[in-house]
């Protein structure tokens, strides 16, 4: 299972994670931040799905206590390769309401345009990104990390393919004065062009656990993939391009 370099869907997905469209794997996911990352959904034709996308958090805290957060995020792709995907809030396990929507975020990869929605504005922020620059010579082989083929298996009706990829931190780097492993399980379905479990350990900050679940293979509805009414929409493509 080959991933490219990249950025994560984190932090929602920035525009330059669209630079990676053509590939068909999704990169790698970077655990730990302020909103857990999530799921990237590879903007590939004739494979519709919607789905839910589960996200749980384990986080160690300075006082040797653990929090324990969840959320969910519903994502979506049409035949034309067009995606919807959404973050919400983190709340405590013990939450039994919906969280809140912070932000939306679509995708055509035929006119490569990005749309970023904000419910608490109604401001939709789009912009043309630019084709991508291909430079093979650029890419770095980390004799830090490792790989473990977990084999296959079975999640939502779809075979995935396991990975597990570890990543040793020296005692000089890891500010906890001794060497840290980092490790990272990707359960990949070719078939979907998908993540569907995505599992992230780091002993300085916890587990992360983010899981495709209620997968539906019809195609999804057509509304989800546009701009709601009432929203502001603001072209933010460079006058470059």
């Amino acid at each position: 299972m080959k991933f490219s370099s990249l950025l994560a869907f984190a932090v929602f997905l920035s525009p330059t994670a669209f630079c990676q469209e053509t590939a068909s794997t999704p990169p790698p996911y970077r655990g730990v931040e302020q909103h857990i990352a999530g799921v990237f959904v590879t903007p590939v034709p004739n494979v519709p799905f919607s789905a839910t996308v589960e996200v749980e958090s384990s986080q160690a805290l300075p006082d040797g206590s653990t929090e324990q957060k969840k959320t969910f995020n519903n994502i979506a792709r049409d035949s034309a390769g067009r995606i919807y995907n959404e973050r919400r809030t983190l709340v405590p396990s013990s939450f039994n309401g919906i969280p809140r929507i912070v932000s939306m975020h679509l995708y055509d990869p035929q006119n490569r345009m990005s749309t970023f929605m904000d419910p608490s504005t109604h401001i939709a922020r789009e912009s043309a990104l630019p084709k991508p620059e291909v430079d093979a010579s650029r890419q770095v082989t980390n004799s830090s990390v490792q790989g473990e083929d977990l084999g296959s298996d079975t999640m939502e009706n779809v075979q995935v393919h396991g990975t597990r990829k570890s990543k040793t931190i020296p005692a000089q780097f890891s500010g906890t004065g001794q060497a840290i492993v980092v490790t990272d399980e990707y359960w990949y379905s070719e078939d979907l062009h998908l993540n569907m479990l995505v599992k992230h350990n780091d002993p300085r900050t916890g587990e992360q656990t983010v899981t495709v679940t209620q997968v539906n293979r019809a195609e999804p509805d057509p509304t989800m993939f546009q701009v709601p009414s009432g929203y502001k929409i603001v072209d933010e493509t460079p006058v470059s391009q």
